[in-house]
């Protein structure tokens, strides 16, 4: 294991030493700089953990170089080391960003605990910064990779709202096709930051919990809370919370949640305490909310309120170019997260993977790829390796049907194949499609306006 490398600077040779020996019985080698000018230099040349510095310098302050070191070399963590303490010195040495602040002479057992935070701190730091190249790597827009047109513009949409923290955006799409993905794309690039993203599955809470989960609780609010509870919004707080599958919430919830669209505020199950939700919301359905609002299952003024920034994932059969990019990407990770070698995809699996209607989307690829790297044992992979039936369409699906300008994978069962039932569902899939604007659904159509008054899609 390496040995942390520590830097001392001080103007005073006895003290300097003196420092130096009391480290290195410590089991701390250290480098030594008689002043601000020659730490500067040390540093340009050799990484460093910690620092101790004095503070009354005649060149450079100890504030002057910690400010240096703060410009030029970033979060390295800043132990003061002075003989004179005064509540002033500490004040402005920790205002500006001492990690502590030791006085001489300094007490050995003060020196090894203060020193060992200072470097636990400094390696909380490092492994922090790995975790956030890791995750802007997977959660941003450069990391959702594409050639389709369609979701190229998308994708430019949705990064001019990164800025607007305070405005809703509902993103729209399949099982499957990366909405939480896109959302996370969307949070990363405007806080910075991978943390304070929370993400709340609307369809997989009971009915009864799911208020709980959203704004929390406080003790004795209902039957089994002995304690208050935070709930998504507090935790989301100066981040993102992720309201995904928002068609499947309760309509009495739906009330309450929009009055935090609205006032930006709200209270804790059992409290009348309230809170500010300060935070960026993000909805996300892969359900007909224009449909289900003309059938009175979703609030008309909640849909009005998350529909301010609409955003349409185009299914992954409708951007079939799309596949061998994503195959790529996904083999790479995989290499990666198997640790094994994966050639690649043949000629005949690719072509396989081209003519297949993908009801799952990209979550469906790339479970399927995973699955078949692990089967073809280091050789490239074939369409024995997929499971995909190339003779025909998947189980369920009526197959692929062209409409208008429009290509669609139907999913009707045996007993529903009759031309109405298909027809209404071509009118629901482009009317959910074009985000409910039915003279942009019937030029994608090319059929008449008239044809959507007809349906239930129909407000």
């Amino acid at each position: 294991m390496a040995f942390p490398t520590i830097l001392i600077v001080d103007d005073d040779a006895v003290s300097l030493r003196t420092l130096e020996r009391r480290l290195e019985q410590l089991g701390f080698p250290a480098l030594c700089a008689s002043g601000g000018p020659q730490a500067l230099e040390l540093l340009r040349s050799t990484p460093v953990d910690l620092i101790l510095t004095d503070l009354l310098m005649p060149e450079m302050t100890g504030i002057q170089l910690m400010e240096r070191v703060r410009e030029e070399f970033g979060a390295i963590p800043i132990i003061v080391v002075t003989a004179h303490g005064s509540i002033e010195s500490v004040v402005e040495a920790m205002r500006h960003g001492a990690y502590d602040y030791l006085e001489k002479p300094c007490d050995p057992l003060h020196i090894r605990l203060s020193v060992q935070r200072a470097l636990d701190y400094h390696q909380v730091i490092r492994e922090n910064a790995q975790i956030r190249g890791l995750l802007r790597d997977q959660f941003t827009f450069q990391s959702i990779v594409t050639v389709d047109p369609e979701m190229k513009e998308l994708l430019e949409r949705a990064a001019k709202v990164t800025s607007a923290c305070q405005t809703t955006v509902i993103i729209y799409g399949e099982s499957g096709a990366g909405k939480e993905v896109l959302a996370r794309a969307i949070h990363f690039a405007g806080n910075g930051l991978p943390t304070g993203f929370v993400a709340l599955n609307c369809a997989a809470i009971p009915e009864h919990l799911l208020e709980s989960e959203l704004f929390g609780h406080v003790r004795g609010a209902f039957t089994g809370a002995d304690h208050d509870r935070e709930g998504k919004l507090g935790l989301a707080r100066g981040g993102t919370l992720l309201l995904d599958e928002i068609g499947d919430m309760p309509l009495t919830l739906q009330a309450k949640l929009l009055r935090v669209l609205q006032e930006r505020v709200f209270e804790k199950v059992g409290s009348n305490t309230p809170i500010p939700a300060n935070c960026r919301i993000i909805a996300a359905t892969n359900r007909n909310l224009v449909e289900m609002v003309a059938t009175g299952l979703f609030r008309e003024d909640l849909y009005h309120r998350i529909n301010v920034f609409p955003l349409q994932i185009p299914p992954l059969r409708d951007r079939k170019g799309d596949i061998p990019l994503l195959c790529d990407h996904i083999i790479a990770q995989l290499r990666s997260h198997l640790g094994k070698r994966i050639p690649g995809i043949s000629l005949k699996a690719m072509e396989v993977m081209q003519s297949y209607g993908w009801p799952g989307n990209v979550r469906e690829l790339r479970n399927r790829l995973e699955r078949a790297a692990i089967l073809s044992d280091g050789e490239l992979i074939r369409p024995s390796h997929l499971g995909i039936d190339a003779g025909g369409p998947p189980p369920g699906e009526v197959g692929a049907v062209k409409a208008g300008m429009v290509t669609y994978t139907l999913s009707l069962s045996e007993g529903e194949l009759s031309l109405e039932a298909l027809t209404e569902q071509i009118l629901g899939m482009t009317l959910q499609r074009c985000l409910g604007n039915k003279s942009k659904a019937a030029k994608l159509l090319k059929i008449g306006r008239k044809h959507f008054y007809r349906s239930s899609a129909e407000e």
